[in-house]
């Protein structure tokens, strides 16, 4: 697959310049940053949360941890983690478990807490839609990507 088609349409509508990185199949984040090379810092994960008024994305980097109360404190509604059945309605184009962390393409309310690596690093690096494949954007370009989403703090280093 390469890349998912809506990811791809959405960074070419925002003038995104970016490398598509081929790795070998992973099966989670972690596993990824380390077959590709990449800090697990740099890489940008999407987790996928739901409250009463429906589905949000949150970006965090690949090596935090949601803190659900803090996410829960910042919307101001609880929230859980949506179950995996679900993420196929919400990423048609994406394989399971590799959709990007870029809500807006998919229509997806999206949160991100600037204050972690994902804020200050020069490349960020995230999922490309299947298992194979990672975009890598300037720093600048993931601030201008996440530019719709709101911001706050609820996550922490593991």
């Amino acid at each position: 697959m390469a890349m998912a088609e809506k990811l791809k349409t959405y960074l070419l509508e925002h003038r995104i310049e970016y490398t598509l990185i081929p790795h070998p199949h992973t099966g989670s984040s972690m596993e990824t940053a380390e077959v590709a090379h990449v800090p697990g810092d740099a890489l940008a994960k999407g987790v996928v949360v739901k409250d009463e008024a429906g589905y949000l994305l949150v970006a965090i980097p690949s090596d935090y941890h949601l803190e659900m109360d803090k996410l829960a404190q910042r919307i101001g509604r609880r929230v859980k983690m949506a179950r995996e059945e679900e993420l196929p309605s919400l990423f048609p184009d994406c394989e399971l478990g590799a959709a990007p962390p870029i809500g807006p393409a998919y229509g997806l309310r999206t949160l991100w807490d600037p204050n972690t690596s994902l804020g200050r690093l020069d490349e960020i690096y995230f999922e490309a839609g299947d298992h194979e494949h990672l975009v890598r954007v300037t720093g600048r370009q993931f601030h201008e990507l996440m530019e719709p989403a709101e911001r706050g703090k609820f996550s922490h280093h593991v």
